[in-house]
């Protein structure tokens, strides 16, 4: 049974690497944002043509962004987000609402700190964990029922 495993959520440190590292040799798939700032920003500008005003440029890419947000969650078993410390993921949220709404198997990932500023949307997962490690530990024990 693959597992389609959709990485959700910051963007500034390399938990997804871990992830994926960690998760080698099991029968995962994982999808994920684009997590290159710049071509996240400018995708809508650099296909579909120059905007003067700021708000239209990030409108655009917003919207194609988007898209592919919304098909990797939809297509997903199991989506993860992250909230990292560092900068507000309001797409964070909004990704863990959609997936939720979607019925989709919910990981929240963050540290101790976000424990009340996103008791909300840790409420709407089926789990909720402060490392990458533990994220593998789950997946390992949905794929094969074994304990760390």
């Amino acid at each position: 049974m693959t597992l389609k495993i959709y990485l959700s959520g910051e963007i500034h440190t390399d938990w997804r690497d871990q992830i994926t590292a960690a998760a080698a040799g099991l029968d995962v798939q994982f999808s994920a944002p684009v997590t290159d700032h710049a071509a996240s920003d400018d995708c809508g500008v650099a296909i579909m043509g120059e905007e003067p005003d700021k708000f239209w440029h990030d409108h655009k890419g917003a919207k194609l962004n988007a898209i592919r947000t919304r098909h990797g969650i939809e297509t997903a078993d199991i989506v993860v987000v992250r909230f990292g410390d560092k900068y507000k993921q309001w797409n964070a949220a909004f990704d863990a609402g959609f997936a939720a709404a979607l019925g989709k198997s919910l990981i929240v990932m963050h540290g101790p700190d976000h424990q009340h500023p996103l008791k909300e949307v840790d409420a709407a997962a089926l789990a909720v964990v402060e490392t990458p490690a533990q994220v593998v530990d789950i997946l390992k024990y949905v794929l094969d029922g074994k304990l760390p």
